[in-house]
């Protein structure tokens, strides 16, 4: 096993993870995490613990190992899920429903709080929800319907539906800022959607040319909000910049079966990752000209930008995103396996501070509390 990391074995696959946000103002690292399990016969949403204070460990149990805290049964595979806040979470179910639970830290409870029951849905059946974004208050759903949903927690309806905004499955939604989310779809488009706008039309359509890959992940750069990375069938790992024409920025073979996820490091974002069908968990670094890191190289925020020869086409700044930079041959990006080597899918990761939780189907987690960011 790679130093620093604890796998814990659960008796389910696993679908989603997320760590539990930490507030920005303290400097602690995340010790909570939650999980999704999907292609069981009773699905799961558990929180866990790797608190040093948890229930200590038996003789078999390593410090770090994940202990479990509660849990609550889950109607559907868990297609997704997202924290609201401390309290919330917000999953997105294969029976169709949004469903919001509480986590009660007194009594280390879950409950139901709020339900959408077919939130997605056909005439005559259900259809997958298979994506969530939070802005609390706010939520934002897509499903194989080619659905998007706007709720907002504490409201039993439905802020807006845009009908057949797709026409194919919506894989995955991400904020591009308060009032523009982004989908990806199964035919390889991009679409970015204004809910300043009344209609049910997209304001901007990406895609790779001619390929109707799916497209089944997609992250937003936490600084630039321009700045976007998708990961589909292929295994390619696509970095856009969607100011700049309707093309990928730059196209990477990242794995060799279908990428579920992809993640920029939320507070080092030269840091992303991601992981596969293959069994196999990225840790992909871009580093700049210089030998100093490019989150090192002075002025504010510096943790996105980094010197580059070649001007953006959109102007002459001398300032741009270090994904930006292309040109991955001059070694300016290092990629890491973070697991050992596996067969079964990785299909679920996060990274906050220097804590990494993913999740697979062989029915492991695996945690690693000292990422090298």
């Amino acid at each position: 096993m790679m130093e620093g990391i604890n796998a814990k074995y659960v008796s389910q696959k696993i679908s989603k993870t997320r760590w539990r946000p930490v507030s920005s103002s303290s400097l602690q690292q995340p010790d909570i995490f939650a999980t999704g399990s999907w292609d069981n016969e009773d699905n799961k949403i558990s929180i866990w613990s790797i608190g040093e204070n948890g229930i200590s460990g038996l003789d078999n149990e390593f410090e770090g190992d994940p202990q479990l805290v509660c849990e609550h049964k889950h109607n559907g595979d868990v297609l997704d899920l997202q924290f609201l806040d401390q309290d919330r979470i917000v999953t997105a179910s294969s029976t169709g429903a949004v469903i919001i639970f509480r986590h009660h830290h007194n009594s280390q409870t879950l409950s139901v709080s709020q339900l959408w029951e077919r939130a997605h849905h056909y005439p005559c059946d259900n259809a997958p929800c298979t994506g969530i974004v939070c802005n609390s208050p706010e939520i934002v759903t897509v499903g194989e319907d080619g659905r998007i949903i706007l709720f907002r927690a504490d409201q039993e309806g439905v802020l807006r539906t845009i009908e057949n905004a797709d026409s194919s499955t919506i894989h995955d939604v991400t904020f591009l800022r308060t009032t523009e989310i982004l989908t990806v779809n199964s035919i390889g488009q991009l679409k970015i959607w204004d809910f300043r706008q009344q209609g049910n039309e997209p304001s901007q359509i990406l895609s790779l040319t001619g390929d109707r890959v799916p497209l089944h992940c997609v992250d937003r750069h936490p600084n630039q909000q321009h700045i976007v990375a998708t990961g589909g069938q292929d295994g390619m790992l696509c970095i856009w910049d969607v100011r700049q024409g309707n093309m990928p920025f730059s196209l990477m073979e990242a794995h060799s079966a279908e990428m579920w996820e992809v993640h920029f490091h939320p507070s080092n974002p030269d840091h992303l990752f991601s992981c596969s069908e293959d069994g196999s968990l990225l840790h992909w670094e871009t580093s700049s000209n210089s030998d100093t890191p490019s989150f090192l190289q002075g002025g504010r925020n510096t943790s996105i930008v980094s010197r580059s020869a070649i001007a953006p086409a959109g102007g002459n700044q001398s300032l741009i995103s270090s994904w930006l930079t292309g040109d991955s041959s001059k070694g300016r990006l290092e990629t890491t396996h973070m697991l050992p080597s596996q067969t079964l899918s990785v299909n679920s990761l996060d990274v906050l501070g220097q804590c990494l939780v993913c999740g697979t189907d062989g029915e492991a987690i695996y945690v690693n509390r000292r990422v090298p960011i």
